[in-house]
């Protein structure tokens, strides 16, 4: 409950200065935000909620069933901001359909983890065991530096967005399986182990402490994993004085 609370009050104060940023002309009508998420039923949108509405703002939390469709939603208008995704995702997403969504402050950074259903330990993984990781390039990447920090797989040269062409299969304990990310909490049933994102933990019902192993949300490694509210480029602020206003320390903001 600590971490969900931590989030909402991280958050707050990025929509209220959506909300002051608008001027009523912008995505958000008066002090009601339309936000798109994957993980409405996730604790921390209750305490969120609340707590926007302690600050005078009311959100409509809009869900969505995967992760492809918050940032169409976003650019076509139809919801004002969301919160959902990695800013090395929301690069992958602005470069392949040539859009501008901008990142407008930090909120949090989730551990991505390695579950099992059938070892209890990294040492129980057998020699060739086969591990499910997430397909979307950002997504996929991380994991496999996961399985590299759990000394599970060895990659080879310095790619910072590596791909299973990048593993070196004769130094490596495992094999991957790259699967969407909706599948691999699905998929745990039939594998050694499944790299989960957590959206997908809690729609499973998985215990996060359940994990095998976690990266670590402070190493540099993971610095491009933090979840900031995006919003569409053409609602940003014109004016300098303005802009200056609607950063806070942590927020990101495209000039240009």
């Amino acid at each position: 409950m600590k971490f969900s609370r931590s989030l909402a009050l991280a958050a707050v104060p990025l929509l209220a200065a959506l909300t002051a940023c608008s001027g009523g002309s912008g995505g958000a009508d008066g002090d009601t935000v339309r936000i798109g998420t994957t993980e409405a039923s996730g604790r921390s949108w209750e305490i969120f909620e609340d707590k926007a509405k302690d600050a005078g703002i009311t959100l409509d939390v809009v869900n969505f069933s995967d992760y492809s469709q918050p940032n169409i939603a976003l650019s076509q208008g139809q919801i004002d901001a969301n919160l959902f995704q990695h800013l090395q995702f929301l690069g992958e997403y602005n470069t392949g359909a040539d859009d501008d969504l901008t990142p407008i402050g930090a909120t949090q950074i989730v551990p991505l983890g390695l579950y099992s259903q059938k070892h209890r330990s990294l040492a129980d993984i057998p020699q060739g065991g086969e591990i499910a990781i997430p397909n979307d390039p950002s997504n996929q990447a991380r994991a496999l530096f996961v399985l590299k920090g759990a000394g599970l797989l060895t990659l080879t040269g310095d790619n910072p967005s590596p791909t299973p062409a990048d593993i070196d299969t004769t130094a490596s304990k495992v094999k991957v399986t790259p699967v969407d990310a909706a599948q691999t909490a699905l998929s745990l049933a039939s594998v050694d182990g499944a790299i989960v994102n957590n959206t997908f933990l809690e729609r499973s019902g998985i215990d996060p402490t359940s994990a095998l192993y976690k990266d670590d949300p402070s190493s540099p490694a993971v610095d491009d994993t933090d979840r900031p509210i995006r919003i569409r480029h053409e609602n940003l602020p014109v004016g300098k004085e303005d802009a200056h206003r609607c950063r806070r320390p942590g927020s990101h903001h495209r000039e240009g």
